[in-house]
């Protein structure tokens, strides 16, 4: 862990009342279900909310307190820190929280109790870290080229960090990457500092899903939550003209995630589903202990061999979740009821406050 001590963290949280828990998170990415879920569970709410962005939680009525900042960045400032504990709070993080408050931050300046492994979450913003974990996991991921003077088939190209898909291309060659780059370079998209760390792998061609898991370290057991597919323009868009208008417009695909849906997978891929989880869980636990504690994603393709091959990761609750405010096929399955994700945290919370053992579950 960085200079947040983990000790300090567990003396504020014994010194919390624990029969007046209250769920906190930054406005945005899936705190409408993160608090939903929480109120279901019997739990009070805070959210730290960016001034003129309090309209969906109010209307919603989801947050039972409001700690209005100036940017969302602010979530990390001593006073907001002060209020969050003032209510015995146990922040979720999501990727809206990671990208704003930044790593550097919440590893070192938050002294807020945190749900899960706040260590893992620098795993999935660096690539190289990621694939780490994902080749001891044993799983199947794209080939990586270190050089864009490697490329000899066709590429996708990502960024560090918790982008949304924005800034991805494909390339099919070395002069193409430098021309797509040099564009980006021109509009701003990027800057010097992510070409140094672009990530050039194998482009994959398959069906998207996005399986979202919750590893619970109450029970030591690996469950799958559920599985979206993502919305992305331009790309969506562009495939629905025909090839040869494509051509004539010459329109640059792009991968920004602008929405999600649930889907289903067929039911013989699902033993591939379980393994996968499972040898991540080990492979987190050997190499960022404790791994991965609460809920985590792994998007993968699955190509026309039946292969689910797996090509990026998130370390905690993933934007796909929001397909199942109320409950996906996998999760009903599992629960018998309603269960979103933002629900299982506040169950696996609830859980360990029940037991006596709430510091198992929080960094």
């Amino acid at each position: 862990m960085g200079n947040v001590n983990r000790k300090e963290i567990l003396d504020i949280l014994h010194g919390y009342n624990q029969d007046d828990v209250t769920i906190a998170t930054l406005g945005s990415h899936t705190s409408l279900h993160i608090l939903n879920g929480a109120k279901e569970e019997g739990f009070k709410t805070a959210v730290v909310c960016e001034k003129g962005r309090e309209v969906p939680y109010q209307r919603f009525k989801v947050a039972d307190e409001f700690i209005m900042v100036d940017k969302f960045s602010d979530i990390v400032n001593d006073e907001v820190q002060e209020q969050l504990r003032d209510m015995n709070s146990v922040v979720v993080p999501h990727g809206s929280f990671v990208a704003y408050a930044g790593l550097d931050r919440i590893e070192n300046d938050f002294n807020v109790p945190m749900f899960g492994n706040r260590d893992i979450l620098r795993w999935e913003s660096e690539r190289d870290l990621e694939r780490k974990l994902m080749i001891k996991s044993g799983i199947r991921i794209p080939n990586k080229y270190k050089e864009e003077s490697e490329i000899d088939r066709t590429v996708m190209v990502k960024f560090p960090g918790a982008r949304g898909g924005r800034g991805y291309f494909v390339a099919s060659s070395p002069d193409e990457y430098q021309e797509k780059i040099d564009s980006m370079l021109k509009r701003n998209w990027i800057g010097d500092e992510d070409v140094d760390k672009a990530h050039i792998e194998e482009y994959v061609s398959g069906c998207n899903y996005c399986v979202h898991f919750f590893y619970s370290a109450l029970k030591d057991e690996v469950e799958v939550m559920g599985m979206d597919s993502r919305y992305e323009s331009n790309i969506d868009g562009l495939v629905r003209i025909p090839a040869k208008d494509q051509l004539d417009m010459g329109m640059d695909p792009s991968y920004v995630i602008t929405g999600n849906h649930p889907v289903v997978m067929r039911e013989s891929l699902l033993p591939q589903v379980f393994d996968i989880g499972d040898n991540l869980v080990e492979a987190a636990k050997d190499l960022v202990p404790p791994g991965m504690n609460g809920p985590f994603c792994l998007q993968s393709l699955v190509n026309d061999n039946l292969e689910v091959i797996v090509f990026e990761m998130s370390a905690r609750i993933d934007g796909g979740t929001n397909t199942f405010m109320h409950t996906s096929a996998y999760s009903y399955l599992l629960f018998g009821e309603f269960m979103s994700m933002g629900r299982r945290i506040s169950r696996e919370i609830k859980t360990g406050i029940g037991e006596n053992n709430l510091d198992a579950i929080i960094t």
